[in-house]
This record gives structure tokens, C-alpha cells and sequence, in this order.
């Protein structure tokens, strides 16, 4: 650790780590009860072609830190499911083509989202009211480390 660092924000530092574990772990149970059988990483995945659309294969294997082949794979089986569709060659080089949700694929991904928000704010409407105000005063920090 940097020896520049107080001990109070090591402290703090491994609080916030520890929180957001059981609440990402929370969220990932929440949606491993859906209906839809998609691993983990499946979804992972169609949640950054919604957010990157056109993104081709490639990139989106060195985004998730796989292999280019490992990566082909996952896609073969989300285009088979179809919730994932190739967009037409980029005319630059015929090789690369973007990734883009279908329709089915968007559905899926707004339940999933669904599923975890609506388990999300069921535990946030059972906390006091200071509670939920801290929280919310936190957020404007929380979205600044994550910057």
C-alpha cells in the first residue's frame, strides 16, 4: 500500500469494498433466479453490446479479458439463442463486423435489469429515511471514484 495513504481511508477503502461485494453478490444471485438460464457471463456480455453497439468481437474480447476463440464461442451461442446479431462487414475491412442485440435479445437484458432493480429498490425502501438520504448524498462521490 502507498505509504501517502491514512490509515482511515484504508479503513474506509475496505469497507466500501466490502459492502459493494455482498451487494454485487446480492445482485447476481437476484438474477441468477431468472428465467432465462443465461450464465453469468452471457450477460455480462449482452449488457456491453447494449451499451457499445456495433462493437466488434474483438474489442469486446479484450474488454472482457478473454481470448479471441473463447470469445467467438460465447458469441456463437448468444447468436444461436438470438439475442446477439451481426451488423453488416464494415466496409473498411470486410473482416469486422459490429455486434448488436435483437429484439429478443433487448427483452431479455430490460428484464434482467428489471429483476435487479425492482430487488434493489425493495431493500432500499426498507431503510430509515436518514438511511436512504445518506446514500443518496454518497452517490455523488461513489459515481466520482468510479469515474
Amino acid at each position: 500500500m502507498s505509504p501517502d495513504l491514512s490509515p482511515q481511508a484504508i479503513a474506509l477503502a475496505d469497507e466500501l469494498r466490502t459492502a459493494l461485494h455482498h451487494v454485487f453478490r446480492r445482485l447476481r444471485q437476484e438474477s441468477d433466479n431468472d428465467p432465462s438460464g443465461l450464465t453469468l457471463q452471457q450477460k455480462m456480455l449482452i449488457s456491453t453490446i447494449s451499451r457499445q453497439p456495433g462493437i466488434g468481437v474483438a474489442e469486446l474480447a479484450r474488454q472482457e479479458k478473454l481470448r479471441g476463440p473463447t470469445m467467438s464461442g460465447h458469441i456463437k451461442a448468444l447468436e444461436a439463442l438470438n439475442l446477439v446479431r451481426r451488423d453488416a462487414p464494415d466496409p473498411d475491412d470486410r473482416r469486422r463486423s459490429g455486434l448488436l442485440l435483437t429484439e429478443h435479445g433487448t427483452a431479455l437484458l430490460t428484464e434482467i435489469r428489471a429483476r435487479r432493480l425492482d430487488w434493489l429498490a425493495r431493500r432500499l425502501s426498507q431503510l430509515p429515511p436518514e438511511g436512504a438520504a445518506a446514500l443518496r448524498n454518497a452517490l455523488v462521490y461513489l459515481n466520482e471514484i468510479g469515474e
